[in-house]
């Protein structure tokens, strides 16, 4: 025992000579430059005394602030300009599967509904695919039936009412004469004669299109039914892609945001379906031929925010001046904006309620943005990403200062379970052996008799993502 003291002893004394040779050193290192620098000052005393400050300290603060900023705003840019040129690059596959993420928060509800009940995921899913996607094949034929069905009536009221329009535009007020009404009409003439060629083919670019639309249906289609089946491993497998840190923000905020596209889909389908219904029994009532085809272009439209409901009004109110004259048109016009004012001042902050809270201006820029980078499609889709954007800003915002990241905690011991991943759902692990004094096992009592978490409770998985 006295030999080991000896030796610890030796250990101690050499280690302190160590660091004191170190300081020694250190001290040496800096006399020897001072010493350099004093006679670099006493050879050359003027460039020593008139020797520039460094550029970083010539630039003012405010100028640096504002240098920082700018160059990271710039990779923001470029960042997101080489999003969306690959995202244009692949619009069909994108536009199809933001939908099939619409269509299955409008659907995953009934699922999780129908497991509760008792039947099995596969079984659920498919059960309230067929429905849904039956529902609106019905509704696309129904429609189709329509408007073949009035198209031979339609034709005589065409001509009848662009007669009638043309009486009233000689006898208004605004001084039209049958010569200007001619003038108008052979040029519509001349133009459809000159722009046969380009309809040609615009209608073999409308094949094209027709393509493109029944193949995106059918991908929208594929990835409705793998995000019913199998959602919760899909998003699982989405956060295993991020850092470790960042993993249980995004996982936090993964929750509201899916609670606000849900609310977003339920409440535009039910608003969608009171103006149809509405503005349909209205136009109905008046005489309007295609009152059951406009109905549902209205309710089609009504996805889009604002230019939906303007563009499928105008529809309705055209269709009734051109078929039933000026009186009819102007009824049809105050059903719409009678049905609309209610949709905007009652029906839709009743319904959506503060789920979704997005300023007039942001939906505007939002539609128009998503018009101009893909079409319809974009349009429609564009107020529930920024919908869902506002919500997970707001919520990490919120959290900011929490989960972080792991926070450091004892060493795991030789042959304990790892900790679940940050974000993941946590499993149940089989106790380990027994902590030492001190310590507190995952699921045991601590200090305050209180379990020091709940791991060992047996893994709940949630039916559905809301």
């Amino acid at each position: 025992m006295s030999r080991i003291r000896d030796l610890l002893g030796r250990a101690k004394g050499a280690a302190t000579a160590l660091e004191k040779q170190r300081l020694r050193a250190l001290a040496r290192h800096d006399a020897e430059e001072a010493a350099e620098r004093e006679r670099a000052a006493r050879l050359h005393p003027a460039q020593a005394r008139d020797r520039a400050p460094e550029p970083a300290r010539a630039v003012p603060w405010g100028m640096r602030v504002a240098a920082e900023v700018a160059w990271r705003f710039l990779v923001l840019a470029a960042a997101v300009w080489v999003l969306m040129r690959v995202i244009g690059s692949v619009r069909l596959v994108a536009l199809a599967f933001v939908a099939g993420l619409l269509i299955t928060a409008l659907l995953q509800p009934t699922v999780a509904r129908l497991h509760r009940r008792g039947l099995s995921q596969g079984l659920a899913t498919l059960v309230t695919a067929l429905c849904g996607f039956f529902a609106l094949g019905l509704i696309g034929w129904f429609v189709v039936w329509q408007v073949l069905d009035n198209l031979g009536s339609l034709s005589e009221r065409l001509q009848e009412g662009i007669a009638e329009l043309k009486r009233w535009l000689l006898n208004s007020p605004f001084h039209v004469t049958e010569q200007q009404i001619n003038d108008v009409s052979e040029r519509l003439s001349d133009a459809i004669g000159t722009s046969a060629g380009e309809i040609t083919s615009t209608g073999l670019q409308g094949v094209t299109v027709l393509i493109e639309v029944i193949t995106g249906m059918l991908l929208a289609m594929f990835v409705t039914l793998f995000l019913l089946y199998d959602g919760r491993r899909v998003w699982e497998w989405t956060l295993r892609l991020l850092p470790l840190a960042v993993r249980p923000r995004v996982a936090g905020a993964g929750t509201p945001a899916w609670r606000t596209l849900t609310a977003y889909i339920r409440g535009t389908l039910i608003v969608a379906l009171i103006d149809a219904v509405f503005i349909g029994a209205g136009i109905y009532l008046l005489g309007v031929p295609l009152a059951v085809p406009i109905a549902v272009v209205i309710f089609l439209a009504s996805f889009v925010p604002l230019i939906g409901a303007i563009a499928s009004g105008a529809l309705a109110v055209i269709v009734a001046l051109v078929t039933q004259g000026v009186f009819t048109a102007l009824m049809t016009l105050l059903v719409v904006l009678l049905v609309q004012q209610i949709e905007g001042h009652i029906l839709q902050p009743f319904i959506l309620g503060r789920a979704v809270r997005i300023h007039p201006l942001a939906v505007a820029l939002s539609v128009a943005t998503g018009g101009l980078v893909a079409g319809i499609g974009g349009a429609v889709v564009a107020v529930p990403l920024v919908a869902v954007a506002n919500t997970v800003i707001t919520h990490l915002r919120a959290h900011g200062g929490e989960d972080e990241g792991p926070t450091p905690g004892p060493a795991a011991e030789p042959g304990a379970p790892p900790d679940p991943e940050p974000g993941l759902t946590p499993r149940a692990t089989p106790a380990g052996p027994a902590a030492p004094a001190g310590l507190t096992q995952p699921g045991h009592p601590a200090a305050g008799g209180e379990p020091a978490d709940r791991a060992e409770a047996p893994e709940r998985r949630p039916d559905d993502m809301e």
